[in-house]
């Protein structure tokens, strides 16, 4: 029997590399839920640059689009549509 036939047959629970996503999984959970609160206060500080200047301020468009881009790539982790581990593992997702 080969090591790779014996890692086959080997409980899913006891794979280290099946543990270290875990935890990446609830450190990027984590992120996603304080990316959620900034998300509202970003939208209520771009709400009132409209509502006082009549213009939308720029670097909040830019935060709000790598909140986003965030929110997307976390989600793609978190439901395994994607082994791409998210910030903070990689770089903030920036605007294009």
């Amino acid at each position: 029997m080969t090591d790779h036939t014996l890692h086959d047959t080997r409980p899913h629970w006891k794979d280290r590399e099946t543990w270290k996503r875990g935890l990446s999984m609830i450190l990027v959970g984590i992120v996603f839920w304080v990316a959620e609160f900034l998300l509202l206060v970003t939208a209520v500080v771009q709400f009132g640059f409209v509502l006082f200047t009549g213009e939308r301020n720029e670097r909040l468009l830019d935060f709000g689009e790598g909140l986003s881009r965030l929110f997307y790539e976390a989600a793609a982790y978190l439901t395994f549509a994607s082994e791409d581990r998210p910030f903070p593992f990689s770089d903030w997702p920036g605007a294009d």
